[in-house]
């Protein structure tokens, strides 16, 4: 029996039959590619852990006395990651690469009370890409930028030296003290890049005050300015076994009309250690030393 409908229709028919067939997986991966991202990608940067989804995470470890333990448990490792793109306060668009870890309540870079000076400052080192950021040219980074620089650090508790060490992998081997004897800062100190730290707990956070500071860093990777009038108040709480919770306050009077805050979350990545990381070996970084594109 001859079809009512003629061939061409026929094969017209088929033919998008085929390609509604093919097209279905394609516009499925397609969709999968475009849908907003609820979290960064894995990795030891990327602002996620490698644990199985609805798996809850463990409950913020203490040792004995009831302090919080800021490194693994015993017969464990983990380092806590180095969040190169977050930062103190927004700057849409502009040298932040992972602005999704960054705390709610941060500032945008147009709320900083900044004095005159300063901003224009930020503004020249946002305009020559970072090309003088010192970080780049293998000296340390003090204060926040520690914290943001790749690679990862850990925390070395040693109670009975009253001490709590910071190491740093992404540095030019890299330490801090933080000193936990109750005692006041020395007066009369020579600045440094890192400051002198006294550090207390006040529940399960880690409050760390600094002084002391040189002006030859930069407090964040994108050249937020500081002077040698910089008193740091940081806050590290561990509100899981996965997750820090960092906050600065910064009061510098010499660069700032007043007081202010920013932070971001610190994720810990387990089964990583510390390496030899050597700064000065083959150092290349062209789009920041020469201030290249992004």
């Amino acid at each position: 029996m001859r079809s009512p409908f003629p061939n061409s229709w026929l094969a017209r028919t088929s033919a998008a039959l085929v390609l509604c067939t093919l097209a279905l997986p394609l516009g499925a991966q397609l969709a999968a590619q475009l849908a907003p991202q609820d979290e960064p990608p894995a990795g030891l940067n990327g602002g996620r852990l490698d644990r199985p989804q609805n798996q809850p995470p463990r409950p913020t470890p203490h040792y004995p006395d009831g302090r919080v333990n800021l490194g693994p448990l015993p017969g464990e490792k983990g380092v806590w990651e180095g969040n190169a793109g977050s930062t103190l306060a927004t700057n849409i668009g502009r040298g932040i690469d992972n602005p999704r870890m960054n705390l709610p309540t941060n500032m945008k870079i147009s709320e900083v009370p900044f004095q005159p000076w300063a901003r224009a400052l930020y503004d020249y080192r946002q305009s020559t890409t970072t090309k003088d950021d010192p970080h780049t040219k293998c000296l340390p980074s003090g204060g926040p930028r520690l914290f943001h620089t790749p690679y990862g650090f850990e925390f070395v508790d040693v109670p009975e030296e009253k001490r709590i060490y910071m190491i740093e992998v992404g540095g030019p081997h890299t330490w801090r003290i933080i000193y936990m004897d109750g005692q006041p800062h020395p007066k009369n100190l020579d600045p440094s890049f890192f400051g002198h730290s006294a550090g207390h707990w006040e529940g399960d956070a880690l409050v760390v005050d600094t002084v002391g500071f040189n002006e030859r860093f930069w407090l964040t990777r994108e050249g937020i300015p500081s002077t040698e009038f910089l008193h740091l108040t940081e806050h590290f709480t561990r509100t899981d076994y996965n997750t820090m919770k960092y906050e600065a306050t910064i009061d510098d009077p010499g660069a700032y009309t007043k007081p202010w805050t920013g932070g971001w979350i610190i994720r810990w990545q387990p089964d990583q250690e510390m390496y030899e990381y050597v700064c000065q070996d083959n150092n290349k970084d062209p789009k920041h030393m020469l201030g290249g594109e992004r």
